[in-house]
């Protein structure tokens, strides 16, 4: 897993980076609330761990913002210094799936960071083999014929939003909610120069099996118009 975590005690950012590599995850450190919401604006996480009290807020700010604009399918573990009824209720409460008092122990950290992901993901997340397109949800990667296409983490949320959303039209803005977030400050045009970008990088526009068609006024549509059958073969 990628992780991110809002700690800002750089001896704990050590340790926690230290056990989070020994399992074999990778991870993103931020020292502060502002740094930590700039990261999950172009950082993909598979989970986060956050600390719930730093200098300039509170990791419920954070939290508050994952689950109004990433949804609920992002596992969240608190860390508190305090393991009063009131604070771990008011974690729980704000949509953290977890919680770890400090000093957290490294074999209990680990455990819980995976239940959490797990809980978020119960089914776990699919690759998707779509003709020329690969598309690894796991690992936040995307390849056609192959070859990986180097693409910003809202590219590839709208790309697999598009892909598993065949032959539907879709308006402006229902993409922009769902792949933004309903409470973004962003208006339709990043849409149109999001989809805009997808269609020169993933060749939407046929020669590859997909193709993207603009609905004027309204939205896009992506077809698929080769042979599945044969394609996926």
């Amino acid at each position: 897993m990628h992780l991110g975590v809002l700690e800002d005690d750089e001896d704990q950012q050590a340790l926690i980076e230290l056990w989070l590599g020994s399992a074999g995850h990778t991870s993103t450190v931020a020292g502060t609330v502002a740094l930590m919401l700039e990261r999950l604006k172009t950082e993909h996480f598979d989970a986060l761990l956050l600390d719930w009290m730093l200098p300039d807020g509170s990791g419920a700010e954070v939290l508050q913002w994952v689950r109004q604009n990433l949804g609920w399918n992002k596992a969240v573990v608190v860390l508190t210094a305090r393991d009063d009824e009131a604070t771990v209720v008011q974690a729980l409460q704000a949509g953290a799936d977890d919680f770890v008092v400090k000093p957290p122990k490294q074999a209990e950290l680990l455990a819980r960071l995976a239940a959490a992901a797990r809980r978020a993901s119960p089914g776990g997340l699919p690759v998707l083999r779509l003709g020329a397109y690969e598309v690894d949800i796991p690992r936040h990667t995307l390849s056609m014929d192959g070859t990986p296409v180097t693409l910003t983490q809202k590219e590839f949320d709208l790309a697999v939003y598009l892909f598993q959303s065949p032959a539907k039209l879709l308006s402006r803005d229902h993409l922009l909610n769902k792949v933004w977030g309903i409470n973004a400050d962003v208006d339709t045009r990043t849409v149109d120069t999001h989809v805009s970008r997808l269609r020169k990088k993933l060749c939407f526009d046929g020669t590859k099996g997909w193709k993207m068609s603009p609905v004027y006024g309204y939205g896009y549509r992506l077809d698929r118009i080769d042979d599945p059958a044969r394609a996926d073969a």
